[in-house]
């Protein structure tokens, strides 16, 4: 996951038509979006999905929750395989946009629990990169780099683009892919200045790496000359226009300059910040953008952006919503049909929630990571651990025979949270076709692909989007390279 990377500079670099989050008046609905092929979920599913959404917001606003499952008025523990069943049989639900064909190359769209062919003969190295670019970076991260730097290389052929500005970069891995791999001109634009010297760092490994292979291999000689990405500390704002972001490299003229951008999971506003960037800026003439942890989206300003969805009833998405489509399904099918103790997590993450609200009602939605071996830990020892990693005195005085009985109730705990992960496709569908509808009512051409495996990377949807049509050449942008 990203932070929003890059820093906005307002004022003189603002642009005619640039919009902080949230301005604007909302407009009639409009039509769904065109091109929307048959079986996708476009006017009639997306006000499902609101129906569906306001109808969760509203059981979690207060209201006390209706029992789950009864049998004669008494609570009883269901089977754990039964909901593993339910969560299991979700993830065929049908990609954005794209339901109707086979997703490209490995993206098979959800639920086969198929291993990508790259990753057949070693779970751990991407047959499709080559060592040097292998080195540091996980299958997971491989799988994606390769698969939208691709994209990325397709779509600036198509659209005749001088430079690719990757945002949110990150340690680079994409960055350096796009450049030293595929010949592309790239900036790399980031916030932490502790992953921009690393990135360096790892670009002159690259490309010690590549110049000792090249001496043994002289028969396989670079295409052209080897150009390590541009890496800029700079952080991006959600509410205005980043400079940075449009500048040209050294050689590439001011006034000829056609820009990509492109971000590998930008973090909550950092994907509709490039949105806007593509949006308001000529230069920019095509995006290549997949998002992520849409429960940091601002509210307003993050969602929705487009006419359409917002002048739907009930189309607002509460927190717990929008953090649940950020779940993996494919993984955590797999995790319930083991029916291992690892579940127990829910359960004592609740217990811990109940015990934070006692001592500190202020304290909402604090992050509790980093605690190993949960299932091995008692529920009293879990607390005390997560207390100190809030902030809060692990030596707080516990009602033993309280969480006890929290924890006699682990399998509703896991039931509850298995129907609220159903939800999670149905959410995140409902935020990228407003992404979509937001492109689509500019005038703009933009579609959603499936680019990623999801059992790899359940984010696994890019948005592309140019300012001049291509026609058929988007399915030009799914397919596997030789």
């Amino acid at each position: 996951m990203r932070r929003a990377a890059g820093a906005g500079e307002a004022g003189a670099g603002r642009r005619a038509g640039w919009n902080a989050p949230g301005a604007g008046a909302r407009a009639p609905a409009a039509p769904p979006p065109r091109g929307a092929r048959p079986g996708t979920r476009s006017a009639t599913a997306a006000a499902a999905a609101a129906a569906a959404a306001a109808a969760w917001a509203g059981a979690g606003a207060g209201c006390a929750p209706r029992p789950l499952w009864r049998r004669g008025g008494v609570f009883h523990r269901p089977a754990v395989e039964h909901i593993a069943s339910l969560v299991a049989g979700s993830v065929g639900w049908p990609e954005p946009a794209t339901a109707g064909r086979p997703a490209a190359g490995d993206a098979r769209g959800r639920g086969h629990g198929q291993t990508p062919s790259e990753f057949l003969e070693n779970p751990s190295q991407s047959s499709r990169l080559t060592a040097p670019f292998r080195k540091h970076v996980r299958p997971k991260k491989q799988h994606e780099i390769r698969r939208l730097g691709e994209l990325v290389k397709k779509l600036s052929d198509l659209t005749g683009c001088t430079q690719v500005v990757d945002v949110g970069s990150g340690q680079g891995h994409l960055s350096r892919f796009m450049s030293l791999g595929l010949g592309l001109k790239v900036k790399s634009i980031e916030g932490d200045r502790r992953l921009v010297e690393r990135a360096r760092r790892l670009d002159r490994e690259l490309l010690h790496a590549l110049e000792k292979e090249q001496r043994r291999k002289p028969q396989v000689a670079p295409t052209g000359p080897r150009r390590s990405p541009q890496h800029v500390v700079r952080w991006v704002e959600p509410a205005a226009l980043c400079d940075e972001l449009l500048l040209p490299l050294e050689h590439s003229p001011r006034g000829g300059a056609r820009l990509l951008l492109t971000g590998l999971h930008a973090c909550g506003d950092l994907s509709v910040t490039l949105l806007r960037h593509f949006c308001c800026c000529p230069e920019v003439v095509a995006l290549a953008s997949v998002g992520c942890c849409y429960m940091k989206l601002s509210d307003p300003g993050g969602y929705p952006l487009s006419q359409w969805v917002a002048a739907l009833p009930g189309c607002e998405l509460s927190y717990r919503l929008r953090e649940g489509a950020c779940h993996a399904l494919e993984e955590y099918a797999e995790r319930l049909q083991r029916a291992g103790p690892g579940l127990r997590t829910h359960c004592y993450r609740a217990a811990l929630e109940t015990v934070i609200r006692r001592a500190q009602p202020t304290l909402r939605r604090p992050g509790v990571q980093g605690i190993p071996r949960v299932h091995e830990l008692k529920i009293e020892e879990y607390v005390q651990r997560g207390l100190q990693r809030v902030g809060l005195d692990p030596q707080l005085p516990l009602n033993l025979a309280a969480l006890r009985a929290q924890q006699a109730q682990e399998n509703r705990v896991v039931a509850f949270f298995s129907l609220a992960l159903l939800l999670a496709p149905l959410v995140e569908t409902l935020i990228l076709l407003d992404r979509l509808l937001h492109l689509q009512e500019q005038g703009f051409h933009a579609e959603l692909l499936p680019i990623f495996s999801p059992e790899l990377s359940p984010r696994n949807l890019a948005l592309v989007a140019t300012k001049r049509p291509l026609g058929q050449a988007f399915s030009v942008l799914e397919t596997e390279d030789g």
